[in-house]
C-alpha cells in the first residue's frame, strides 16, 4: 500500500535540514494556502513608470482570480480592481494599451475616469437614492520602487519599502538607468510546473556547473568562485563579479558596446519577482513566477532597455541567449523536477548548505522554504 505522504515540515539548522516535503509542490491544499496567505497579500510588480507615463495608459496585472489595473490619470497613478461595480463585468481585458477619457463597461455601458470614478451610468437617475460617488472602482494599494510600479490588494499590508528595506539601493548599485527605462519585450510562458520549483531552480548556483551546457557557458562570464548569494527576509540577491579578460559574450563581440554591469546581477522580491542583469547586458531584465494552478505556472519575462540609447548587439544577442538557450535549459529542469516530486520513491532529501555559504550553497532554497512555510502553516493546520 502506498502511504501519504506527510505535509510536515520540522524547521531545523539549515545544514541539518530536510527539504520542503514533496506534496508543497503539487498539493491543491498548500496551494490554497498559498492564495490566500502568500499572493493576495503580497507586492506585485506591475509594469516600469515608463509604461504609465502619459495620461490615459494604462496596464493590467492578473494573479490568480483576482486583476487590476493601474492607469495614469492627470499625472498621477492609480490602481483599481478591474471589475465594473453594476454586476461585476470585467472592464479591460488587454495587459496594456491607452484609453480615452474613461473605462466603459461593455455590458451596461457604467464609465469610470482613469482614477476610478463613477462619470456616468445610464439610467440611474432612475434610482432613488443612487449617489455616483458610492460606486467608484475599488482602489488597491500602490507603490513605487526602483521606477517600477507594485501594487498590493491587501489594505493593511505593510509598505514595499519597509519589507524591502535596503533593496531599492542596491538595484540601483547595479542597473544606473533605472529611472529611464522602455519595455522593450515581453514574453509569456507557461510551464507545468509549481511557482516554487521555478523560484527554486534560479535561487541556487549548484546547478550551473553540473546541468546543462547553456548553464556553464554563463558560468564562464562570472568570477564563480565569488558568486555571492545573501538573504535579506523579504528580498535575497545572488551576484557575482565578472571574469578577467573576457572579449565577447553571448557569441559577440564587447568592443564598442555598453551595458548597465559587466556583473551577474539578481534580486528577487518575495514572494515571485526577480529583477536581473545579465553580465554585459545593457538591460534590466523581469521575471515573475505568476501561478496559475498547483502544477502550472506563467512565467513572463520583461525586457527593459535606456531610453534614447540604440541597443548593442550584445545586448540583443543575450536576450535572443535567453529566450532560446537558457530559458528552455531552465524550463526542462523546472518539468523534470515537477514530474519527479510526484514520485512514490521521493518526499525529502538534504539542502546542500555549507558553513561558509559559499557560491554552490542551497541557503537561500532554505531561505525561501521557511518563508513559504512561516505563511501557509496556520492555514494548513485549519484545514488538516
Amino acid at each position: 500500500m502506498i502511504q501519504q505522504k506527510s505535509l510536515d515540515w520540522a524547521e531545523a539548522a539549515p545544514e541539518r535540514s530536510m527539504t520542503l516535503p514533496a506534496r508543497y509542490f503539487y498539493d491543491p491544499k498548500v496551494f490554497a494556502a498559498e492564495r490566500e496567505r502568500i499572493f493576495y497579500p503580497a507586492w506585485h510588480c506591475v509594469a516600469h513608470q515608463s509604461e504609465l507615463a502619459e495620461p490615459g495608459q494604462f496596464v493590467t496585472f492578473d494573479i490568480l482570480d483576482q486583476s487590476v489595473i493601474v492607469s495614469n490619470h492627470e499625472a498621477k497613478l492609480h490602481a483599481f480592481y478591474n471589475a465594473c461595480q453594476h454586476r461585476g463585468n470585467r472592464l479591460i481585458n488587454e495587459r496594456r494599451g491607452k484609453t480615452g477619457p474613461v473605462f466603459r463597461c461593455g455590458y451596461h455601458s457604467w464609465c469610470y475616469d482613469r482614477s476610478g470614478a463613477l462619470r456616468n451610468a445610464p439610467r440611474t437617475e432612475r434610482l432613488p437614492d443612487f449617489d455616483k460617488t458610492q460606486y467608484g472602482l475599488k482602489p488597491v494599494k500602490l507603490e513605487v520602487m526602483g521606477s517600477f510600479v507594485f501594487i498590493n490588494m491587501d489594505p493593511d499590508a505593510a509598505s514595499l519599502a519597509s519589507s524591502s528595506e535596503g533593496a531599492e539601493a542596491k538595484m540601483a548599485q547595479f542597473l544606473p538607468d533605472l529611472a529611464n527605462m522602455k519595455l522593450i519585450s515581453e514574453v509569456d510562458v507557461i510551464v507545468p510546473a509549481n511557482w516554487k520549483v521555478i523560484m527554486d531552480n534560479s535561487i541556487e548556483g549548484y546547478h550551473f556547473g553540473l546541468s546543462g551546457p547553456v548553464h556553464k557557458e554563463l558560468a564562464a562570464l562570472i568570477d564563480f568562485k565569488q558568486y555571492a548569494l545573501e538573504a535579506h527576509d523579504k528580498w535575497w540577491t545572488y551576484i557575482g563579479p565578472p571574469k578577467g579578460e573576457v572579449d565577447s559574450a553571448y557569441g559577440v563581440p564587447l568592443q564598442g558596446a555598453t551595458w548597465q554591469t559587466d556583473w551577474f546581477f539578481n534580486i528577487g522580491i518575495w514572494p515571485n519577482t526577480t529583477f536581473y542583469c545579465f553580465p554585459f547586458a545593457d538591460i534590466c531584465g523581469t521575471f515573475l513566477m505568476i501561478p496559475l494552478e498547483p502544477e502550472k505556472s506563467l512565467l513572463r519575462f520583461g525586457y527593459y532597455g535606456p531610453a534614447g540609447r540604440a541597443m548593442p548587439e550584445v545586448t540583443k544577442s543575450c536576450i535572443k541567449w535567453m529566450n532560446e538557450q537558457l530559458g528552455p535549459e531552465d524550463i526542462l529542469l523546472n518539468v523534470t523536477n515537477q514530474k519527479g516530486l510526484r514520485s512514490f520513491g521521493y518526499n525529502q532529501g538534504r539542502y546542500l548548505i555549507d558553513a561558509e555559504r559559499s557560491n554552490e550553497s542551497e541557503h537561500l532554497v532554505h531561505h525561501f522554504h521557511r518563508l513559504v512555510h512561516q505563511a501557509v502553516k496556520p492555514a494548513l493546520v485549519a484545514a488538516l
